[in-house]
């Protein structure tokens, strides 16, 4: 088996911690050999961790051959122009969410990626979690009709305090958290002929940065269902991380435990429309109701390592496309899609600015 080797940008709760920690997990596949950091005690730390060389600063890695993939773990404000003098130096480059500030800088990426032949991947994870997973198979086996209305929580109660909250960092929930309920969302729209219509709500609630930490997102296109997407950190009663509204049933759930049911139109008690008032055989006034006879489904998740399991799931399409060359299966215009939704969002939310 043929093992890649690997440089990480950023020795931070991602590069480190995500990546990092992963690569430790898949030896075989994947070698750390360089890492990038601006702090002296991180890179004195993965060189200890990684038997790794350490620089200070990016560019110094131009020049190197031996290198397969460049993780881009730097600062999110940082993402795109990083990743495009990269590519342009002639690197394959994963880059972490959010990927870019605008889905211009994506199409950027993407340029510069056809333009050198390089591979050009965005670590959206969780598109591998196995309770959307699950979620898609319910939804794709049609029991619950035609999908109506499906809801995405990301709750929770907490306050920030680090640069993640802060505007000129591209902080906020909704480009930190965001991009994981977001790409989920895009893959259930299901509308690749053109960008949905955006109606948004953001707000600064308990955050000590300038960035928001409450969203509400509401995606609609033409004969699609409508899609409710909610990071809230003011939410000290979070229930269901999906909710599904169908023509025949529903879903609901969150990431270990999932419930679903639906009823069988065959055997369903027949009707038709009565304009007339109905009533009971005592010829008293009667409500219309009736009994459906409901099939009910539930799923739990077979392993605790939900994140880590996702993690091994994206790296396998990029292995397989650098050592295999089959396609990714997080594209980056889909990710495209995603960071228009984003910064429409932003440009209907305009907030102040003071850190």
């Amino acid at each position: 088996m043929k093992t890649l080797n690997v440089a990480i940008i950023g020795q931070g709760r991602s590069g480190r911690d995500i990546h990092g920690a992963y690569f430790n997990t898949d030896k075989e596949r994947f070698k750390v050999v360089a890492v990038v950091e601006s702090l002296e005690d991180r890179r004195k730390r993965a060189v200890e961790e990684f038997q790794c060389d350490a620089y200070e600063s990016y560019t110094e890695l131009f020049g190197r051959t031996d290198i397969d993939l460049v993780i881009n773990a730097s600062y999110s404000f940082q993402h795109a122009a990083i990743t495009i003098d990269l590519l342009n130096h002639g690197f394959n480059v994963l880059t972490e969410k959010p990927c870019a500030r605008t889905p211009e800088e994506v199409q950027d990426m993407i340029d510069a990626a056809e333009k050198n032949n390089r591979m050009f991947a965005i670590f959206q994870q969780s598109r591998f979690a196995p309770y959307f997973e699950q979620v898609q198979k319910v939804i794709d086996s049609g029991v619950l009709g035609r999908i109506i209305q499906v809801s995405i929580n990301f709750n929770g109660y907490s306050r920030r305090w680090d640069w993640q909250c802060c505007q000129d960092f591209m902080g906020g929930s909704l480009y930190n958290t965001g991009p994981h309920p977001m790409d989920q969302a895009i893959m259930l729209l299901n509308y690749p002929e053109g960008d949905p219509t955006v109606f948004s709500k953001m707000d600064r609630v308990n955050t000590f940065g300038d960035a928001e930490d409450y969203v509400k997102v509401i995606l609609t296109a033409p004969e699609r269902p409508l899609i409710d997407v909610e990071i809230s950190s003011s939410d000290a009663y979070p229930v269901f991380t999906y909710k599904i509204h169908g023509s025949r049933g529903g879903l609901k759930g969150n990431m270990t435990n999932i419930e679903w049911k639906y009823y069988n139109e065959e055997k369903a008690p027949e009707q038709k429309l009565i304009k007339d008032p109905l009533k009971k055989e005592d010829g008293t006034p009667a409500y219309c109701s009736e009994n459906l006879e409901w099939t009910e489904d539930s799923w739990k998740v077979e392993d605790a390592g939900t994140f880590t399991n996702a993690t091994r799931k994206l790296y396998d399409t990029v292995y397989n496309n650098l050592v295999n060359g089959e396609p990714l299966i997080v594209t980056p215009q889909q990710v495209k899609q995603q960071i228009y939704v984003i910064n429409e969002c932003h440009r209907q939310n305009p907030l102040s600015q003071f850190c």
